[in-house]
């Protein structure tokens, strides 16, 4: 896709690009930002972005990187010029996770069970919920996820470990049960 719209400028490839690509996007940076209004500005901007630079694109290793890493910056500029106190950093900054029901199996969880888990998620450190999202939300590989956070992959994995280990502490019921969404927590 990187070398249609690069040399022939395949708007169709682009349209693939940004509905392969826009929802993950969009989850990661309204996570940051907290504004669906924003996170859709900022994902349109990513796009614009690379359709700008579309000359440079055959030189991009992971394009799926680069994207998130650009929405990160976006979404960054955009705190750091709308809000008084400046973030210095993801740590200080409190991420909000997004959790979507996709499958059939995740629509029969029952309501209170979804509460449960958000508010585990909610609890956990921002990094830490980043990271979860990024991997079990947008399915992000560890390595993709380190390199958009500037962090470790051994850091990514650990920050992980974190978080499925709390959800599992608060909810051991449906851990014994083999419930499904819990058990695609669990692995990566």
């Amino acid at each position: 896709m990187q070398e249609r719209i690069a040399f022939y400028e395949d708007m169709k490839a682009y349209n693939q690009l940004f509905q392969l690509l826009s929802g993950g996007l969009f989850r990661f940076t309204y996570s940051l930002v907290k504004s669906n209004e924003v996170a859709e500005e900022i994902v349109s901007d990513v796009f614009i972005k690379l359709w700008q630079i579309k000359d440079r694109l055959p030189e991009i290793e992971n394009l799926k990187v680069y994207l998130y890493t650009i929405a990160k910056n976006f979404s960054l500029n955009y705190i750091n010029k709308h809000y008084k106190n400046t973030i210095v950093s993801l740590d200080e900054l409190d991420v909000e996770t997004m959790i979507e029901l996709d499958g059939p199996a995740e629509m029969c969880i029952s309501a209170d069970l979804v509460q449960q888990i958000r508010r585990v998620i909610r609890q956990l450190p921002p990094q830490c919920r980043l990271i979860f999202q990024m991997v079990k939300e947008d399915g992000l590989r560890y390595k993709e996820v380190a390199a958009i956070l500037d962090i470790s992959p051994l850091t990514v994995r650990n920050q992980l470990a974190i978080a499925i280990k709390k959800i599992g502490e608060t909810l051991p019921v449906y851990l014994q049960s083999g419930f499904t969404m819990v058990s695609r927590f669990s692995h990566s």
